[in-house]
C-alpha cells in the first residue's frame, strides 16, 4: 500500500516520467494496481485547473483509478459542531433527536471512511493488488484510509504498542497538520477554515471496529478517549505542530515529554488494556450497514451522562479475568 499527494498534472496534463517509472516499478508485467482517490471525479477535475489533478489513464495503463469522495474540510467540521450541539440539547425528544442526528451526517462520514478503508483492504487482501491512496495534499483523508486499512488487515496494529506505532507513522510523521486541524474545539465560536476533525473521525472508526470485534483489539475505549483529549489539549508534545519540519525547528522532542512514554509506564498501560483481548490473526471485516454504525456515546455523551455504572462493569470484568 502506497500513499501520496495528488499529481500536479495541471490543465495541460503535464507528465512526470519519474512518477510513472516509480508506480510502474511496483507492478510486475501483467499485474494491475488500484488508485483510490479520496476526492470526487469533479473535485479532481477542478483541482486540475489549479495545477493539481489525478493520474491520466494513458500514462498509467496498469493502474485503475477509483474515486471514493471523503469530506475533509469545512463540511466535516460543521458536521462535528452540529453533532455536539445536538448532544448537548437536553430539550430534544426522541424524534427530534434522531432527526438532528441524521441531519448532522456524522455517522455518514464514519460509514464512508470505513467503506473506503475496506475497499483498500479488499484490493490488498482479496485481489492481491497494490494500492495507491491519495487525496489533495495526502495528509488528511489519505492518512485516514491507509491507517484504517492497516487496522483491518494487520493484527499487530491492533495491539497497544502496534497502534502507537501506527499513529506515529501514519499521522505524526506523515505530516497530518494537527495544529491547524485541532486548533479549536466544536465549542469555539471561531470558524477557521483549516479546522477539521479528521483524527477524531479516525478514532471513531477504530471505536466502531472495537465494538464490532470486542476481542480483537488489545486496547480499550479509554485509550481512544485519551488520544482525542491530547490531540486538542495536551501536557505532552506528541501532537504539537503540523509536520516533522516544524517539530524539529521548535525542538519539540528536546523540550517536551512524549505521550507514548507516559502510556508505556506499567501502571498507566494497564488502564488502557482490553481485558477481553485475544489475539486474532485474521482480517477483521466490519459491517458498514446503517444499523451497524452507532454513535460513540462514550465520547459524545461523556460530559452529559455518568459513566459510573460502565466503570463499575469494566472493573468487574477485570476482576473476573484476573481471577480466572
Amino acid at each position: 500500500m502506497l500513499r501520496s499527494g495528488q499529481p500536479l498534472t495541471g490543465p495541460n496534463r503535464k507528465r512526470c516520467p519519474e512518477d510513472e517509472m516509480l508506480l510502474g516499478s511496483v507492478l510486475d508485467e501483467g499485474e494491475r494496481g488500484f488508485i483510490i482517490d479520496t476526492r470526487s471525479a469533479q473535485a479532481a477535475k477542478q483541482a486540475r485547473m489549479m495545477g493539481g489533478g489525478t493520474e491520466p489513464k494513458s500514462s498509467y495503463p496498469q493502474w485503475k483509478r477509483l474515486h471514493r469522495p471523503l469530506e475533509r474540510g469545512r463540511p466535516l467540521q460543521e458536521s462535528f459542531i452540529k453533532l455536539v450541539e445536538a448532544c448537548n440539547d437536553a430539550s430534544l425528544g426522541m424524534d427530534r433527536w434522531l432527526g438532528r442526528l441524521e441531519s448532522c451526517r456524522w455517522l455518514s462520514h464514519v460509514k464512508a471512511a470505513l467503506s473506503t478503508a475496506c475497499l483498500a483492504a479488499q484490493c490488498l487482501d482479496r485481489e492481491e493488488s497494490s494500492v495507491l491512496v491519495h487525496g489533495a495534499e495526502g495528509t488528511d483523508t489519505t492518512l485516514l484510509v491507509t491507517a484504517l486499512a492497516q487496522v483491518i488487515l494487520e493484527p499487530s496494529c491492533r495491539t497497544l504498542k502496534g497502534f502507537q506505532g501506527l499513529l506515529e507513522r501514519e499521522w505524526i510523521q506523515a505530516g497530518h497538520p494537527f495544529h491547524l486541524r485541532c486548533a479549536r474545539s466544536a465549542y469555539s465560536h471561531a470558524r477557521l477554515k483549516q479546522e477539521a476533525p479528521l483524527f477524531l473521525l479516525f478514532l471513531d472508526c477504530v471505536w466502531q471496529l472495537s465494538r464490532q470485534f470486542p476481542f480483537s483489539l488489545e486496547f480499550s475505549e479509554g485509550l481512544l478517549l485519551t488520544l482525542f483529549d491530547n490531540a486538542y489539549a495536551s501536557d505532552y508534545g506528541t501532537f504539537l505542530c503540523n509536520n516533522e519540519k516544524e517539530r524539529c525547528l521548535c525542538k519539540v522532542k528536546e523540550s517536551t515529554h512524549s505521550l507514548w512514554a507516559w502510556l508505556d509506564q506499567p501502571e498507566e498501560r494497564k488502564k488502557y488494556l482490553n481485558p477481553l483481548y485475544s489475539h486474532n490473526p485474521l482480517v477483521i471485516w466490519p459491517s458498514v450497514e446503517p444499523q451497524s454504525i452507532q454513535l460513540w456515546q462514550g465520547l459524545f455523551f461523556r460530559w452529559i451522562r455518568s459513566s459510573q455504572y460502565l466503570d463499575e462493569a469494566w472493573a468487574e470484568i477485570w476482576r473476573l479475568v484476573e481471577g480466572s
